[in-house]
């Protein structure tokens, strides 16, 4: 017998020790075995490359990307595993800024897609997206939604995947642990969407153009998305659905063997994260991550290089075009991350020392360089300067640039994180990122901004109960209109729930993390017997595809744009708020503003700008641990107040949302690491600011 016969023969006694171990019934030491928890480790598993030594600075070297052969190896090991699996997929392949490479679809593959997050035989979610029957063309929009994510969770410093990405966005964290606070990017799905007003869009001429680029279905959490690396560094992400279903893994207490993830790892063969970047060699609160369910060992094709993608014929599949993402069915090279033709490049000398990254067009344009204000909270207070705009920006980079990185290894390594300024209308000021930065965290650092500049504004209540927002529109499985939701309702739980009819007219300050802690199924969050917070479903009704607030505020603007590409009705705008679509072929935009044009977002990284006392604006920022987040927006802010002579300011303590005490309960306006410095021993560093 072989040694590779030996390997597969023990896997169903592995399976037995992993789950024993994750129930806590036998500890894997016990049974002489290093590696059998939750996320395995990589020494066991066999995925990825090798350790490697790459922390930022390699792509600058290498210049790596995907080429056309690449895409075809990862498409063709894909097709081969399904087919030795005797399954039918649909696979997407995308470059590191989400320009779609090419995408598959393997003869008789289920071209539908249910959204749902409970098995049949669970009592169904009846809301937002859950039980949605997409019809045919939405394979495609599940795999191109995986492999963004895998390749906008990807640095040289952390491999993340859509099963990772599942991990951290449930209402407990970890997925299944009960009483657990919930996930550190609590609402993080819901970004990257199609009718953001940053996320660019193909360019329709069959060639890439600059991204970041949108995604059909945001961030994704159903397993079967993967990272792409070559020598270290992330070039792109894998898609893949085989079983007709978008849904997540809601118990991580077990092992599963997930078919789609399992067709998605055999494409990232040799294209696999290093061993010392993947997810399971990273904690957050204690706990570690989780890569993938499921490894190499487990394959049944060999993904060695000899089934070929010349080799596929015609009754295996084809390529196919998707509206709105690639409009030839052809395969295309990636673009070089941190170039400008990937939309991302070297800033030219606005952030001096500072190691920054700005974002371009196609004519290598900074599209957001410091500009001033046009809008405040009150009239007669003056706005935010280009120079104010460019110190807090600068300060709050070298903030990032001295802080010690969470969420990636070694541990050594700075926190790597994309920061965004917004004045009170959420007109974007500035936005810039630190070298290999998250893709993900660009998008989400802006929705931060806005949310903090928004709630924080004393006209939010106005815009939310008085200004005409179009009503959510519900539907059913079979896309039938159903129900309509008031928007203005939630401001009305709000002032209920916190006691205070003023809620939203009172200029009280509010964070991401404060507004967070209100968008949460169970408020304090986590404890099962709480009832929910205002601006979240109830739990029951709550789930990662019907959040509340969150969710219903952009629906329809997801819902106009799944409508085009499936359908063709017409294209959602830049926009995803105050959408009416009651008519489909004939969409109005009810409230035209930008001042939350991309959604918003609820987990921490934000806060308020003041003049004063006067709300003159927002910083968000995203890409690192929330706590790292958090005290780089706040810390930024700080610094920059002190350099400006105090034109400038945090909001003063004395209106800021952590006064406030709903159920006995005092919200969070900002939470700060311990020990966040690479130079220095300094604690509480945000205490008395």
């Amino acid at each position: 017998m072989t040694e590779q016969s030996l390997r597969f023969k023990s896997k169903p006694l592995i399976r037995l020790v992993q789950q024993l171990a994750l129930t806590g019934a036998v500890s894997c030491v016990a049974l002489g075995i290093v590696s059998c928890g939750g996320g395995k480790s990589a020494d066991s598993s066999g995925i990825g490359a090798g350790d490697v030594s790459c922390a930022g600075n390699c792509q600058a070297d290498k210049l790596n990307s995907l080429s056309i052969a690449d895409v075809e190896t990862v498409i063709a090991q894909a097709v081969n595993e399904a087919k030795a699996r005797n399954a039918k997929a649909t696979i997407a392949v995308v470059d590191r800024v989400g320009n779609v490479l090419g995408v598959y679809r393997m003869t008789d593959a289920d071209k539908q897609l249910k959204i749902s997050t409970t098995a049949d035989t669970e009592t169904a979610i009846d809301g937002g997206l859950e039980q949605l029957i997409l019809p045919d063309g939405a394979d495609a929009l599940a795999a191109i939604a995986k492999a963004v994510t895998g390749a906008y969770l990807a640095t040289e410093g952390n491999g993340f995947s859509t099963r990772t990405a599942g991990q951290i966005i449930q209402d407990h964290f970890n997925p299944g642990e009960r009483n657990q606070p919930g996930g550190p990017l609590f609402g993080v799905q819901f970004s990257q969407l199609a009718c953001s007003d940053f996320s660019q869009r193909d360019l329709g001429t069959g060639v890439t153009g600059p991204g970041p680029h949108r995604s059909p279905l945001g961030l994704s959490a159903d397993p079967g998305g993967f990272p792409l690396y070559k020598d270290g560094v992330a070039v792109g992400g894998v898609g893949v659905i085989s079983d007709g279903r978008y849904s997540l893994d809601k118990n991580l207490l077990d092992v599963d063997s997930d078919q789609d993830e399992l067709i998605a790892l055999a494409a990232s063969f040799g294209y696999q994260p290093p061993l010392n970047r993947r997810a399971d060699r990273i904690t957050v609160d204690g706990k570690t991550l989780r890569f993938a369910d499921v490894d190499n060992i487990d394959l049944e094709s060999a993904p060695d290089g000899s089934n070929t993608y010349a080799a596929l014929t015609a009754a295996d599949g084809d390529l196919i075009s998707v509206t709105g993402y690639i409009t030839t069915a052809a395969i295309r090279a990636g673009t070089v991350f941190g170039q400008a033709d990937s939309g991302i490049r070297a800033d030219a000398g606005l952030y001096a020392g500072q190691d920054a990254f700005v974002f371009v067009d196609g004519a290598n344009t900074n599209r957001y360089p410091p500009i001033a204000g046009t809008a405040v909270a009150e009239p007669g207070t003056a706005v935010l300067s280009a120079n104010e705009v460019q110190t807090v920006m600068t300060e709050a980079l070298a903030v990032a640039n001295s802080a010690r990185a969470q969420i990636r290894q070694p541990l050594s390594t700075q926190a790597r994180v994309t920061v965004s300024v917004v004045d009170t209308q959420g007109n974007v000021l500035a936005m810039a990122q630190t070298r290999d930065a998250p893709v993900f965290g660009i998008e989400v650092s802006l929705q931060k901004a806005r949310t903090a500049a928004f709630f924080s504004s004393p006209d939010a209540a106005d815009f939310l109960g008085d200004a005409g927002l179009a009503k959510t529109q519900y539907f059913n499985s079979d896309l039938t209109a159903d129900r309509q939701i008031n928007i203005g309702d939630y401001l009305t739980d709000l002032r209920t729930f916190t006691a205070n009819s003023n809620a939203l007219a009172d200029g009280t300050a509010f964070s991401d993390r404060a507004g967070g802690n209100l968008s949460r199924p169970f408020y304090p969050d986590g404890i099962e017997s709480n009832p929910n917070g205002p601006l979240s479903k109830p739990s029951g009704e709550w789930s990662p595809f019907s959040t509340g607030l969150q969710l219903d505020l952009v629906m329809n603007g997801i819902v106009q744009h799944l409508f085009h590409v499936l359908a063709g009705t017409p294209e959602v705008g830049q926009t995803c708020v105050g959408l009416d679509i009651s008519d489909l072929n004939s969409v109005v935009e009810t409230a035209s503003s930008n001042r939350l044009a991309n959604g918003i977002q609820i987990f921490p990284g934000s806060v308020p700008i003041y003049r004063g006392d006067v709300l003159v604006g927002g910083i968000g920022v995203s890409g690192d641990g929330v706590d790292q987040d958090d005290m780089i927006a706040f810390l930024g802010l700080h610094n920059a107040s002190q350099a400006l002579n105090g034109s400038i300011n945090n909001a003063p303590s004395a209106i800021r949302a952590d006064n406030l005490k709903p159920k006995g309960e005092h919200l969070r306006f900002i939470q700060c690491p311990q020990a966040p410095f690479l130079n220095s021993d300094s604690q509480n560093v945000c205490q008395g600011k």
